[in-house]
């Protein structure tokens, strides 16, 4: 900023005006070269890498060399309990007797409730245990995986080369880096909240409690079934690392399209209120049972 000095104040006006706005001028022209040359500099292009590139036409040409994985999946169920009866997780000594004792309480018609609230089902309970839908978008540097329920089920997977943050915060799904070997698409997945679970059914698993660690192979099998390969470290609750399969089966009907949930809307119904507007109002339960509203 320029300064004035003691002579410049016993100029006349005008030309103490003149000579401070010429000065400013100066200096933001100079400034202004120094931004435009700025992307020159060796440290500016190594902020630049940071950033994301623009997606060219040829990125979205090579999108379709990739392997066809459009329509709508939908989990294979019958394969989900072959893998629970046949390869369960290898649980730690303090671990399997929760685990024992959910699936005594499950058995006595007492379900515990591992996904009976809205918070999002999570990695990796997600891809282990839905019975929803999902689809699968590739678009460049990222696979975007949106599962049928909340608008929370989602899953981004960056494939543009991007390492996993130093300190990444921690989610539902994680932070998911991918690559594509062949046809197949590897993923790996850090970053995941410690009261994410790691089940087996809707009604047996337990948190992983911290510092899980997942990868995926993802390919096809056949025409019509997508196949997850995962290995999943979760040194606070196995014993050593699990390797399970999960099948899903491709649905290219158009009455298979995804449809909106949204898990909260599950506790209101549809009512009016005084002013005649369509609302929803909270249900009211008796011994557990919905009986309504207390809106008119």
């Amino acid at each position: 900023m320029w300064a004035a000095r003691a002579n410049d104040w016993q100029r006349p006006l005008g030309l103490r005006y003149s000579l401070g706005m010429k000065t400013i001028i100066m200096r933001i022209a100079a400034a202004a070269l120094l931004l435009c040359l700025r992307p020159l500099a060796p440290a500016a292009l190594a902020a630049d890498a940071d950033n994301i590139a623009p997606a060219t036409a040829a990125d979205w040409q090579a999108l379709a060399k990739l392997p066809d994985w459009s329509g709508v999946w939908t989990p294979v169920i019958s394969d989900q309990v072959a893998q629970e009866k046949t390869n369960r997780p290898p649980w730690k000594p303090q671990v399997t007797r929760q685990i024992e004792h959910m699936y005594a309480e499950e058995d006595a018609g007492r379900p515990f409730p591992i996904i009976d609230h809205c918070f999002p089902t999570g990695m990796p309970s997600w891809m282990l245990i839905t019975h929803n839908a999902f689809e699968i978008l590739f678009t460049p540097g990222r696979v975007t995986i949106l599962g049928e329920g909340d608008g929370n089920r989602l899953r981004r997977i960056y494939t543009d080369g991007r390492p996993h943050p130093a300190d990444p915060d921690p989610s539902f799904h994680g932070h998911s880096v991918g690559h594509w070997e062949g046809d197949t698409l590897v993923v790996d997945t850090v970053g995941l909240l410690p009261q994410a679970y790691l089940a087996v059914n809707e009604a047996v698993g337990v948190p992983n409690n911290g510092d899980m660690h997942i990868v995926e192979r993802l390919h096809l099998q056949g025409p019509d079934t997508l196949l997850d390969e995962l290995q999943i470290t979760a040194g606070k609750v196995l014993s050593k690392p699990w390797n399970t399969t999960r099948k899903y089966y491709r649905q290219r009907a158009r009455k298979f399209d995804i449809l909106e949930g949204v898990c909260e809307q599950g506790s209101y119904t549809e009512a009016v209120d005084a002013n005649g507007n369509a609302i929803f109002a909270p249900v009211k339960f008796h011994n557990g049972v919905p009986v309504g509203s207390d809106s008119k």
